[in-house]
């Protein structure tokens, strides 16, 4: 995983920040190949309660993020069980690494 853990603390103090404390983190793609150069910072968060604006609130993460990291590209997927889950969740849940 290419990410240190002052990064990974800062991505999950800004998901909480705007999310709750209830929110799961979890990095997925191309960050997780120790092997690899560049590239975006892919994040899924996942909350137990449903939420309104998720295309908002998956901005104020990224912002947050990218303020807290350098201005790094951060791709943020927000799932909510009113939320349409997709090929990329069910993915990014099977293959990412949890943050929190």
């Amino acid at each position: 995983m290419r990410l240190s853990p002052l990064q990974t603390e800062a991505i999950v103090a800004a998901a909480r920040a705007v999310l709750g404390s209830e929110v799961r983190v979890t990095l997925f793609g191309s960050r997780l190949d120790d092997q690899a150069c560049g590239g975006d910072i892919d994040l899924l968060l996942e909350v137990p309660q449903a939420v309104e604006s998720p295309a908002w609130l998956a901005a104020r993460v990224t912002a947050r993020v990218q303020l807290a990291l350098g201005d790094r590209k951060v791709d943020v997927l927000l799932l909510a069980p009113n939320t349409v889950q997709d090929t990329v969740h069910r993915v990014a849940q099977q293959q990412g690494v949890p943050l929190t």
